[in-house]
């Protein structure tokens, strides 16, 4: 894809979005690193469902510590992986403290250090807590970006280093918001709904889909 292209797309995804925000429901920065931490292999809908019910009794990390690991747990049981999470949202509760003044840090290399805290989740809150131009690939963009050849990788890490070289610094704070909204509404994995795609003319799947 040439980059005037890319650009027309990337036009049209803020036009269409010009302030496009995450769907974690969140408040603060310690908020939304628990709330992104929670959503590995989950739904941002049942991440929020518990946080709805956890934030209002806890939600700095003395008040999440001092639940213990069982508290949380009866918080969070309806999201996938939620024993191992809990663990993880204690583990960096007590580092946010003994570390960081229970502080978010604003640094890359601290939050990978949390516990249950990779690339994509430091990525988020980078970008999202302290707008960084931080690119996180899920799978959502991850199959957008092949799909539509606006970034190719054979990899998460490589369609973000892709972004992360070919769009324009205009773009870079919001393109990772459009492209995952993309994903989850329009260009799904099964069955994309070209029909009603936005950036449909644009595109280069070949496999396009239309209804009948």
């Amino acid at each position: 894809m040439n980059k005037d292209k890319r650009k027309l797309i990337l036009e049209r995804l803020r036009e269409n979005n010009p302030n496009p925000q995450t769907e974690l429901n969140w408040s603060t920065p310690f908020e939304l690193l628990i709330a992104v931490l929670l959503s590995a292999q989950a739904t941002d809908v049942s991440v929020n469902k518990a946080t709805d019910k956890l934030y209002p009794v806890a939600n700095t990390p003395e008040g999440i510590l001092a639940l213990g690991v069982d508290g949380v747990k009866q918080y969070i049981k309806t999201i996938g992986l939620f024993n191992s999470k809990a663990e993880n949202v204690i583990k960096t509760c007590k580092i946010l403290i003994e570390q960081h003044d229970s502080v978010v840090p604003e640094d890359r290399a601290a939050l990978e250090a949390l516990p249950g805290v990779g690339r994509k989740t430091a990525n988020v809150v980078l970008n999202t807590a302290f707008g960084w131009p931080t690119i996180a690939v899920d799978t959502h963009i991850y199959r957008v970006s092949n799909r539509t050849k606006l970034a190719m990788g054979k990899s998460v890490d490589d369609v973000e280093q892709k972004l992360l070289k070919v769009v324009p610094k205009e773009f870079k704070l919001d393109v990772h918001h459009w492209l995952i909204l993309h994903g989850r509404y329009t260009c799904v994995a099964r069955k994309p709904r070209c029909g009603s795609c936005i950036i449909e003319d644009l595109c280069e799947f070949k496999e396009k889909v239309y209804p009948e």
